[in-house]
């Protein structure tokens, strides 16, 4: 146990779907999984372990932000010797060829934080998501017949949509970096990943679009996240 999760070492699962939202998480496990249970509860960060096709698989919250997913994703692949963790998450899109709901696959992270430096006094801004990993979401996404965009994320310490010139952290950016959407936590995810010898990866669902007014039903955002989470749990049962 830690002081951020109660759970017992063997209560947890080697893989991992991790969704910032503690009801996202619940709503996974009432609606996918079998025989699940809920593990851990601390600070309201709910973990839920069941199966998915026969697969024994865990769901867990990691909140908001670089920092909170930084101790969760530390946690679990460290002290509860989990193997694989798939991001389901929202995002907001900074390309005119996303639109509203689209499942993004981020390939990179980019981000203008130090956590790299504050944990490993190393100058990093920019990691990459597990490739085999990558692969198998998307020979997923294949055989589901999944519509997906791949591409690069800008992982920020502020909500998008609260910059009020979003253009200018973006403008610092490297050159050659496409960064198509803006989220907050899959640079930690894929750091702790890669210093750990772990798995990690991503998957989005837009729904913020700088110039779109329209928005995004209630309805509608439920349709394509389920889409995204069942793109993710069809994944876990092939690691």
């Amino acid at each position: 146990m830690t002081p951020h999760n109660e759970a017992e070492k063997e209560d947890i699962a080697k893989t991992v779907i991790m969704a910032g939202d503690p009801l996202r998480v619940k709503y996974i496990a009432e609606h996918y999984l079998e025989d699940y249970k809920l593990v851990n509860s601390v600070r309201g960060m709910y973990c839920y372990t069941g199966f998915y096709k026969g697969k024994r698989i865990s769901v867990m919250a990691h909140g908001m932000g670089i920092p909170s997913m930084g101790i969760y994703s530390h946690e679990l692949y460290s002290f509860y010797d989990v193997d694989t963790i798939i991001r389901v998450g929202s995002c907001g899109g900074n390309s005119k060829e996303l639109k509203l709901l689209d499942i993004v696959l981020v390939d990179k992270a980019y981000t203008e934080s130090n956590y790299a430096y504050t944990l490993d006094s190393k100058h990093c801004n920019l990691v990459s998501a597990d490739i085999d990993l990558n692969d198998k979401i998307e020979e997923t996404a294949r055989e589901n017949d999944v519509k997906y965009v791949k591409g690069t994320a800008f992982c920020t310490d502020c909500f998008d949509l609260y910059i009020p010139e979003k253009d200018k952290p973006i403008g610092r950016a490297p050159k050659d970096l496409d960064l198509i959407v803006s989220e907050m936590e899959s640079f930690a995810l894929f750091y702790n990943a890669q210093r750990l010898g772990k798995r990690a990866a991503c998957l989005l669902t837009v729904v913020d679009i700088p110039d779109d007014k329209k928005g995004v039903s209630t309805e509608e955002r439920e349709t394509s996240l389920n889409d995204m989470i069942v793109l993710a749990l069809d994944t876990a049962i092939k690691v």
